[in-house]
């Protein structure tokens, strides 16, 4: 089986710096890597939706370099610091984002991220066809 990586180029120093591949297309899907909230600088900002409204952003990201869109989205894993006080303003960004049918999705509470003060991260799977 053939395996593509996907790598937009404001994610590049996730294939060169850290060794992974911000999509990944295996057969009929796109697997994508588990993306937090930093905007293109690098940086987290300390608000809730912005962390998570960056988040998409990078879904969006991988989606586009693949020539989908959220559309595509058959299932997303969000996992969170503090879940239950930023559920609904996840929600509510979600939604903004997600479209019908909606992909299958299943919301974790963690401990912690690599970057300290990230409250989200979000990995999905999007269809090819």
């Amino acid at each position: 089986m053939t395996r593509q990586a996907i790598v937009p180029k404001e994610l590049q120093s996730y294939y060169s710096d850290w060794k992974m591949a911000p999509g990944l297309i295996s057969g009929q899907h796109v697997f994508l890597t588990g993306f937090t909230g930093t905007d293109p600088g690098g940086n987290l900002p300390e608000d809730p939706e912005a962390q998570i409204r960056n988040a998409f952003e990078k879904i969006g990201l991988v989606l586009r370099e693949a020539n989908l869109d959220y559309g595509s989205l058959v299932e997303m894993t969000s996992y969170h610091v503090g879940l239950r006080a930023h559920l609904e303003v996840f929600k509510a960004v979600r939604a903004d984002y997600v479209v019908e049918p909606y992909p299958a999705w299943t919301a974790i509470e963690v401990a912690g991220f690599v970057q300290e003060g990230a409250i989200v991260e979000i990995r999905a799977i999007a269809a090819l066809d």
